[in-house]
């Protein structure tokens, strides 16, 4: 077939990179945002470039030309592979076969943004992706196929998306063309009654609080490791927090337990959080020993003040 590939970051850069080494379509155009000044170029671009694959960056995809260049194209397939631009179903449906989109959750559980932080900030044992027809709702079309992932006890938010959702997300995608390309793509409607939607997983989610449980607090870390970087606060200053595991610990919430060469607990509901590892406010990611060492932290001293 003749694929359009739309999209931005690596996992676009990914997928059109696994289209071309596969070898079975052409690429004839990649179609991602706009350059931003003083910002190098997205990867997705930079691979288009290396690969000599025209790459267009409309600002919307409602303007007639940018509607008639992409019908230029006599395309037969557009490949959505992480979207910040929407793409109406004028510009959608140009394609022979329509387009099809990536979205790391199984649909229609998590629909939006941050929907692979939910899942583990929940306490989830299990997310995944899907790959769906878009239309104009959001992450609202029907399912073309889903792939589920398992979230273990320690995983983050960074692990399963790099070691699991991106390179099974980008195999789908394959998948999921060959199956257009041979007729036997499926078109499953969502069942709306089992939908979510969360909105960000922002800076103000990501604030811990330890009077919650030390499960919701270990939780809540994982699901923002590592970006937003849940939060905490020391002397009024702001401290990002990583790589932690949950441990026995007892007194008042807030307050650090106990400090080894591990790093330093802090008592949270019904338990307790082992930090190992800190970034204060404009500082770079350090171990929880350094910084207990560098600000004179004690046992007993409150966090969240």
């Amino acid at each position: 077939m003749r694929l359009i590939v739309n999209g931005q970051q690596a996992f676009c850069k990914a997928t059109l990179d696994a289209i071309i080494e596969k070898g079975v379509d052409e690429v004839v155009a990649v179609y991602t945002a706009p350059d931003k000044e003083g910002k190098p170029f997205d990867a997705a671009k930079e691979s288009a470039i290396a690969h000599g694959i025209p790459c267009i960056q409309p600002a919307n995809y409602t303007d007639a030309a940018v509607l008639d260049e992409m019908r230029a194209l006599n395309a037969d397939l557009m490949v959505m592979a992480y979207m910040i631009i929407f793409v109406p179903e004028e510009a959608r449906d140009v394609p022979k076969h329509g387009s099809i989109c990536f979205h790391p959750s199984i649909l229609p559980a998590h629909r939006g943004p941050s929907s692979i932080n939910w899942p583990i900030i929940w306490g989830r044992k299990e997310t995944g992706l899907t790959i769906f027809w878009p239309d104009d709702g959001l992450d609202e079309g029907e399912i073309l196929l889903q792939k589920h992932v398992d979230i273990e006890p320690d995983a983050t938010l960074g692990s399963i998306y790099f070691d699991k959702v991106f390179p099974i997300g980008v195999a789908a995608m394959l998948e999921a063309i060959d199956l257009v390309r041979d007729g036997n793509a499926p078109r499953i409607k969502q069942d709306d009654s089992q939908a979510t939607y969360e909105g960000w997983a922002n800076k103000k989610i990501a604030q811990i609080d330890w009077n919650r449980s030390a499960g919701e607090v270990y939780n809540l870390i994982r699901g923002c490791d590592p970006q937003p970087g849940a939060w905490t606060t020391l002397d009024g200053d702001e401290v990002q927090v990583y790589d932690c595991s949950k441990v026995a610990a007892y007194g008042r919430t807030g307050k650090i337990a106990a400090i080894s060469k591990e790093g330093m607990v802090v008592t949270a509901g019904l338990g307790g959080i082992l930090i190992r590892k800190v970034r204060a406010a404009g500082g770079k990611k350090m171990s929880s020993a350094d910084f207990v060492a560098e600000r004179g932290i004690s046992v007993g001293t409150k966090l969240g003040t």
